[in-house]
């Protein structure tokens, strides 16, 4: 990944909603700015249960916003980093539909996780609260096929985003398809989402286990092969964070917003001198995403039934978030945890520049300070308009 500022837009919300619209930004008023483009989910569908982020097919770019031509013609002067959806499909994909009608008969029922494929003897209470769960809710969706025959899959974030057995032959098949295709298309990056979920395993958390390091580095290795770089999207406790920045080419610095709030709100840095000493050099750095901002890249981490510290002390979490919510005039109250429909428990919703109040000088400080730390800077298109809350969306 080149070392200079990258986007990260979707394709259809900056310049007019189509992929070609895009490149007469970068071919015009961004020429010679950006280096490199995230372009978020481009998929079939862009609009669906969760922007994109649930691909019925994730070889095809939707035709509401072009084609793989685009793709290919934006990646001749810019560095495109793409998504593989590496946990789940949605549950209106051919291959979930044929499972839907035929059961255990479908040609593709190893390609999806139920709860009797990783508990073949049943779940006892105390595997099902071990599990880690980024929403408060069991994982888990019953379906009832055309013949009768009832199933429960796995569904970590909602019933319409089916969970992969990503080890399966048929899963195994269906990223590697992905991969070629970015290959194929001049895709440079490849950011795996959810990849922390992708691997289960009774008598563990289902999350980060040794298993998805295993996975991650089987996954790295092919996608290298095809001339690909792997950018890894985890929120999790700093150490897991170093850990995975040993075996992949690239990981988000996700700890670094929190920081540099926290660095702000309170005038002073020791904390965030702290990460900077010791945070991946192969970072991606952001201060904003199509997520919020993440709380638990700082905070500790429960090991063996021992709390490990993390980048903030507890008190100190609670005082950012809450300052957060003062300086956004509590807009980002609304649009977090149980007050709203993103019920992500990680993190605080909110554009960065609100979370400094609107305050010009001290969003630019926290630019400045981004740009120069370790990494490789990404730049959300929201926070390069210095964009507000949309809080009559949201209402």
């Amino acid at each position: 990944m080149r070392n200079c500022v990258h986007l990260i837009t979707y394709a259809n919300r900056l310049g007019g909603g189509r992929l070609e619209d895009l490149q007469r930004l970068f071919d015009g008023p961004f020429k010679g700015i950006l280096g490199g483009v995230h372009i978020l989910p481009f998929f079939y569908p862009i609009d669906g249960a969760d922007a994109g982020f649930d691909p019925i097919d994730h070889t095809i770019v939707d035709p509401k916003i072009g084609t793989w031509s685009d793709i290919a013609a934006l990646s001749k002067s810019l560095e495109i980093t793409a998504d593989l959806i590496v946990n789940h499909i949605s549950s209106k994909s051919s291959q979930f539909q044929d499972f839907l009608k035929y059961g255990d008969q479908s040609l593709y029922s190893g390609m999806f996780l139920t709860l009797g494929s990783v508990f073949p003897n049943g779940a006892t209470e105390e595997d099902l609260l071990r599990i880690y769960r980024p929403r408060p809710s069991l994982p888990f969706t019953t379906i009832t096929s055309l013949n009768g025959q009832k199933s429960i899959v796995w569904t970590t974030f909602t019933s319409e985003q089916i969970d992969l057995n990503v080890n399966h032959p048929q899963g195994e098949a269906y990223w590697k398809a992905i991969l070629q295709k970015f290959q194929e298309y001049g895709v440079k990056t490849v950011r795996l989402d959810a990849v922390g979920y992708a691997i289960k395993k009774p008598g563990t958390s289902s999350f980060m286990i040794p298993e998805t390091f295993e996975f991650i580095e089987q996954l790295t290795q092919y996608a290298r092969s095809l001339g690909l770089e792997v950018l890894v999207e985890i929120h999790a406790h700093y150490r897991k964070q170093i850990e995975i920045a040993r075996q992949v080419d690239r990981v988000y610095d996700f700890a670094l917003p929190p920081l540099i709030l926290h660095a702000i709100y309170r005038g002073k840095s020791q904390y965030l001198k702290q990460w900077l000493e010791i945070s991946p050099r192969n970072a991606v750095t952001v201060l904003d995403t199509h997520d919020g901002i993440g709380v638990i890249d700082v905070g500790p981490e429960i090991v063996d039934g021992v709390s490990v510290d993390g980048l903030l002390p507890v008190n100190e979490i609670d005082e950012l978030v809450n300052t957060i919510h003062q300086r956004s005039h509590d807009e980002s109250l609304k649009a977090t945890g149980s007050a709203a429909r993103n019920l992500d428990l990680y993190q605080v919703n909110c554009t960065f520049y609100d979370a400094l109040g609107g305050s010009d000088s001290e969003y630019l400080l926290a630019r400045a300070l981004q740009f120069f730390a370790p990494g490789i800077p990404q730049v959300y298109y929201v926070g390069m308009l210095a964009g507000h809350n949309d809080v009559a969306l949201l209402e």
